[in-house]
């Protein structure tokens, strides 16, 4: 018999594309409002760039995607710095016009690949909520695409078998399931609210975050896109 908690388990083909195209409904029309110099404003999330190098690597990668161009070393940062020194000359407009039909196309090439590429939909999310941080919006990593992207970020951490992990969240009625139980130790506890755990997952500094609780596991551990 197949449970609700096996169907949670099963891939949603088509949930990277929703959270793309919830984000680009809330993030173009904002950066279409912000004037030039805003632009350059510095990414705290991102040491050493800008929000207009943030949308480039966005921008970038998913046309990538959507022109399935996957050479060797795609998506290291030596790769992300030669995509956003491509688009140097580009006005502003003209990145996010990219990035825009970037987050409209990719969503169908992602659902049909075996899902190692949603979490460029996650990072792309992560990297919009980097940039509302930057322009002092509220609810930078919540939004519309929040229940998305939390069930997202399950999908992702089971994929990879990251460590098990049960968050408690104010933001859903029902558990969420995270990582993969292996048996080599006993799942960790978070009790807190969906922007919290997502900042803990991609590393995001925690400044002005809400209280939260882990327990069993080191924050430091759950980082899914590295240092």
């Amino acid at each position: 018999m197949t449970t609700p908690a096996d169907l949670r388990d099963v891939r949603d083909p088509d949930l990277p594309g929703r959270l793309l195209t919830l984000e680009r409904d809330e993030l173009v029309p904002l950066l279409r409002s912000r004037a030039d110099a805003d632009f350059a404003l510095p990414v705290a999330a991102c040491p050493g760039w800008t929000v207009r190098d943030v949308l480039a690597h966005c921008s970038s990668a998913l046309i990538r995607v959507v022109e399935r161009r996957f050479e060797k070393g795609v998506f290291s940062p030596e790769c992300n710095d030669r995509d956003i020194a491509e688009r140097a000359d580009w006005s502003n407009a003209r990145v996010v016009d990219e990035l825009e039909r970037g987050m409209t196309e990719a969503g169908p090439v992602i659902a049909r690949s075996d899902g190692r590429l949603d979490a460029v939909a996650l990072g792309e999310w992560v990297h919009a909520g980097d940039v509302r941080v930057t322009f002092g919006e509220p609810g930078a990593y919540a939004g519309r695409g929040l229940p998305e992207a939390l069930a997202l970020l399950g999908t992702i951490t089971r994929a990879r078998g990251h460590l098990p992990l049960h968050a408690d969240l104010d933001d859903l009625d029902e558990p969420l399931k995270l990582g993969e139980a292996s048996g080599e130790r006993p799942p960790g506890r978070y009790i807190g609210d969906g922007p919290t755990l997502l900042r803990l997952y991609a590393g995001r500094p925690l400044d002005g975050a809400a209280a939260y609780e882990l327990a069993g596991v080191e924050a430091a551990e759950l980082n899914i896109f590295g240092d």
